[in-house]
């Protein structure tokens, strides 16, 4: 089965409109990679966390910062499919 991306955010902190542009972000980007995206709403005020599958590859708190659409897509990538090449948003 594909993997499936969730994006836990924070609903008081107004970040739905950050995770659902992340989503199509991915969904785009990894159509043929992914099940699907879940947007999850936190009942931990200030959370935004990203997942695929139970493991964990970016939390803001952690971070200090919300994960650039660039890094989003490699660490999603490094998981889902390491070949798949991402122009522009590839790594150096």
């Amino acid at each position: 089965m594909k993997p499936t991306v969730i994006i836990e955010y924070c609903p008081k902190c107004n970040w739905l409109l950050r995770a659902a542009y992340m989503a199509q972000e991915l969904l785009t980007t990894f159509s043929d990679d992914l099940y699907g995206v879940t947007l999850q709403p936190s009942e931990t005020s200030g959370r935004y966390a990203i997942r695929v599958n139970d493991a964990e590859i970016f939390d803001r708190k952690q971070q200090g910062r919300f994960p650039e659409i660039k890094e989003l897509k490699q660490l999603v990538r490094d998981i889902v499919n390491p070949e798949k090449n991402l122009g522009h948003s590839d790594k150096s």
